[in-house]
């Protein structure tokens, strides 16, 4: 696959349409939330395999991916923690805490990422 870029897309999870932020550059990986004070949909860091909730401003879901965007763990993640590395995991889905149960994300379970000019296959 071709490299990712910043930008916005769509984050399908069986029949949940999600509105997706593409973190890609190293620049918007580490900027990540921070600052935030909620995210409407998730965020899309890639690549990555941990990520941390230090200066923080809520609570989020950290879904772990591999690189066929199968879902490796799901953890709820507080202010001022920092995650472990995965291992296997390519990249790192953020959402705010309590949407990706609603969402149906658990280890298992496989998401599609649909962005201008690239869609991951299910």
């Amino acid at each position: 696959m071709a490299n990712w870029q910043d930008g916005h897309g769509t984050l399908h999870a069986g029949a949940h349409r999600i509105p997706l932020e593409v973190a890609a550059s190293y620049r918007a990986r580490t900027r990540g939330l921070l600052g935030r004070d909620g995210i409407d949909g998730a965020m899309l860091l890639t690549p990555a395999a941990s990520v941390h909730t230090f200066r923080m401003r809520f609570a989020i879901d950290v879904a772990y991916l591999d690189r066929e965007f199968g879902v490796l763990a799901v953890v709820t993640m507080v202010p001022g923690r920092l995650g472990l590395p995965r291992p296997r995991s390519r990249h790192v889905l953020e959402s705010a805490a309590g949407a990706m149960a609603g969402w149906g994300l658990r280890p298992g379970t496989t998401v599609e990422v649909d962005v201008p000019g690239r869609l991951t296959p299910r």
